[in-house]
């Protein structure tokens, strides 16, 4: 098992060691490997291109689309945050069909997000789902430096950011520590608050992965696969 604390050390380290990112393999189960050498390595493929600034042009034209109108079978899912500098399809240099991508302000969960997940894995049987913060996150930053906030709606936001960030007073004061916890979190909550997805990892039909994008880089840092079912949930 995959304890919540482990993987956000391993983002930590993956995250300050920038480097040797090249360098970096994931230490992935046989069961595994097909998917890991499928959907991941082409989203860091992607990713790659994105980085060197090597993207290829997307087809966009009407053959594209006309083919798309048949039944989707995107290849993974990306649950990411709502920030507009945070588009997935272009951070790992992907096309029209390639990604079921659920965006939400600090990626947090709803029964919305949840069952957009639950669907991408149970009815598309998408293998391979990615959970990514960013630099600089503006969501992440409001739940650590508000006092008070204005109406239920980012109320619940805003508390469901903290739980995954309250950790620790030296970890509330670092911004990407925080984001770190809140991706971990997010996963953990998914994992516990849904029992198709804890299927699916426990039977080897879906990896989850978290992330972490640099903005200025354009560079994502994974870290290794969830391969049991989290413990821990923020109530």
């Amino acid at each position: 098992m995959v304890h919540s604390q482990t993987l956000r050390v391993r983002l930590a380290r993956q995250v300050g060691a920038v480097a040797a990112l090249c360098c970096l393999t994931l230490q992935v189960p046989l069961a595994q490997e097909a998917v890991r050498t499928g959907g991941l390595a082409r989203l860091k493929s992607g990713n790659e291109r994105f980085v060197r600034n090597t993207s290829a042009s997307v087809s966009l034209g009407t053959p594209t689309r006309e083919a798309l109108a048949k039944p989707q079978n995107p290849f993974a899912m990306v649950l990411s945050c709502s920030d507009s500098r945070v588009p997935p399809e272009y951070i790992f240099s992907v096309g029209l069909g390639d990604l079921l991508v659920i965006r939400s302000a600090g990626e947090v969960l709803d029964k919305s997000v949840t069952a957009s997940l639950e669907y991408g894995a149970r009815h598309l049987n998408i293998p391979l789902l990615v959970v990514m913060g960013h630099e600089s996150c503006d969501a992440v930053q409001t739940a650590i430096d508000s006092t008070t906030v204005e109406g239920p709606n980012l109320q619940y936001l805003v508390k469901a950011i903290r739980a995954g960030t309250n950790r620790s007073a030296s970890e509330k004061k670092e911004l990407r520590g925080a984001i770190l916890a809140n991706v971990e979190q997010v996963i953990n909550d998914a994992m516990t608050g849904s029992q198709i997805l804890r299927r699916g990892v426990s039977e080897g039909t879906l990896q989850i992965v978290g992330a972490y994008y640099e903005v200025a880089t354009g560079r994502v840092m994974f870290s290794e696969p969830v391969l049991a079912p989290a413990t821990t949930a923020r109530k």
